[in-house]
């Protein structure tokens, strides 16, 4: 992973993959027909499927004889979301949490339903918010409240654009409501504490994370886990991770983008490419790349690399992501009422 300025400019760029049994993009439309998938996915995703797709060409070729080719886009979730709505033509979206594809839903591209359409309603990894610090954690952060000190810099993306940073306003809105007894005006204003240490508020997670790793900003970065190992693994003994009392399981989510993949007849290939990230194999490589994986058995392999003890609210302690997004994200809900404070 190299988190330079060159991946923030790239973030939203569509890239071919080519791998072991894909064919070359170089193909004319005709040559090429059925045989190309686009998958629209969110920022810290890069690197998993990239890896993916190669044992996803593999499998699709053993089983059909046909070579492929994958095509990854990547940026801040909801940005994406709004690119397919406006025509991109994704096959499939992966992205960072389920209001997004229910708003590519809502204009008529994906079929109701899709939730249901995979396993574990259609999340075949899940994730959790955590601390990135650098090592030593000089400022000796260690939970939520430790963010809202005056001497605290905070790096987090933005929620109007990046799924990651939707969960992580939640994860620190159940923190502080678990202080307070749920009382919301208390909540608000440490919430606007938050946002005042905030630096910068990137349009993505990746973009977040270039900002604290390689721009050297902040004291701690508000990460997806799997993003905060990826930069430990690449700057080892630079970083470590602090697991705040209260976090959440982030869950994304990913569904066929029906109208496009049938306008393209790449449905059938649609449909097995999401399937088969609930293989055994695939669910392996989300844990070796951070994610935690859907398979109860295969997450338990991991329990020495993720904190499976961890306290974690969910979505639905907010109603569901449609009455969530209602109440925080909306234009002039809760998060830009904070902000403009």
């Amino acid at each position: 992973m190299k988190l330079g300025k060159t991946s923030i400019i790239l973030a939203a760029m569509i890239t071919a993959f080519s791998c072991a049994g894909c064919k070359n993009n170089s193909t004319t439309s005709s040559e090429s027909k059925g045989e190309e998938l686009l998958n629209v996915s969110y920022d810290p995703t890069r690197e998993f499927y990239a890896k993916y797709n190669e044992i996803f060409c593999k499998h699709w070729k053993e089983e059909s004889g046909e070579e492929i080719t994958v095509t990854q886009s990547h940026g801040g979730s909801g940005s994406q979301a709004r690119s397919v709505i406006e025509g991109n033509e994704a096959d499939v979206v992966t992205l960072a949490l389920a209001h997004d594809i229910t708003a590519i839903e809502e204009s008529g591209l994906i079929d109701s339903g899709w939730m249901k359409e995979f396993d574990k309603e259609s999340s075949p990894y899940t994730s959790t918010i955590v601390f990135l610090v650098r090592k030593g954690n000089e400022k000796s952060i260690k939970d939520w409240d430790d963010l809202i000190r005056e001497d605290v810099e905070v790096i987090t993306p933005n929620p109007k654009t990046s799924g990651g940073a939707c969960w992580n306003f939640l994860a620190a809105w159940a923190y502080w409501q678990e202080q307070d007894g749920n009382d919301e005006e208390k909540t608000r204003e440490y919430m606007k504490k938050l946002y005042e240490n905030v630096l910068v508020l990137d349009s993505g997670a990746r973009g977040a994370t270039n900002t604290f790793v390689e721009n050297g900003q902040g004291d701690v970065l508000i990460a997806w886990e799997n993003e905060a190992y990826l930069s430990m693994e690449e700057y080892p003994d630079q970083y470590e991770i602090v697991t705040p009392s209260v976090s959440i399981l982030a869950q994304p989510s990913v569904a066929v983008v029906d109208q496009n993949a049938e306008a393209h007849e790449t449905i059938e290939l649609a449909k097995v490419y999401l399937e088969y990230l609930y293989s055994e194999e695939a669910q392996r490589l989300a844990g070796e790349n951070y994610y935690r994986p859907s398979n109860e058995e295969i997450l338990q392999e991991f329990s020495d690399q993720f904190d499976l003890q961890m306290n974690l609210v969910t979505i639905d302690d907010f109603g569901g992501w449609d009455k969530a997004y209602e109440t925080y994200f909306d234009d002039d809900a809760i998060f830009d009422q904070i902000y403009a404070e």
